[in-house]
């Protein structure tokens, strides 16, 4: 795992596939406040739940000039289907080849049932508008986060 992400530094070059069939880099975001969040798995009860809370908070995101965006390894079209079938409206993109992944040392060795595995831990970062990174929250815990976050963003000014 490559070291982790401190705060005070700058977004990485780290390019991702979106749902639409194009690519995106994380450093496009620098200029505006942004919100990125990892997470393990689409269609699971709490990614689901996350990306809703996310979704009903977007405009508000938006209205504060910050932007967000989630990722994981599922593929764009799982994301698609993901949007579609709960109306996400938050932009989510797929991490295929672990570049961002690996910057911020979200690929982790979880514990389920007494079994381990690696997956990605839940885990969200705020990067204000010069593209530097001011906040980070590991091991998220779905219920009220999102609304941690956007108060994190209204905290900016």
């Amino acid at each position: 795992m490559a070291e982790k992400i401190a705060e005070g530094s700058k977004l990485p070059d780290a390019d991702l596939a979106t749902p639409s069939g194009g690519r995106i880099n994380l450093r496009d975001y620098a200029g505006k406040p942004f919100v990125l969040y990892f997470y393990p798995k689409d269609d699971t009860a709490g990614c689901t739940r996350e990306a809703q809370d996310f979704s009903q908070l977007y405009p508000e995101i938006r209205a504060l000039g910050a932007e967000i965006l989630g990722v994981s390894r599922d593929t764009p079209a799982k994301h698609q289907k993901f949007i579609d079938k709960y109306d996400l409206t938050v932009p989510l993109a797929t991490d295929d080849k672990d570049e961002a992944i690996d910057a911020f040392g979200v690929w982790v060795e979880k514990s389920l049932y007494g079994r381990t595995y690696m997956g990605i831990d839940r885990s969200t970062f705020l990067f204000d508008a010069q593209g530097t990174l001011i906040r980070t929250w590991r091991r998220v815990r779905v219920p009220g986060h999102a609304a941690a976050v956007l108060e994190a963003i209204r905290a900016l000014d």
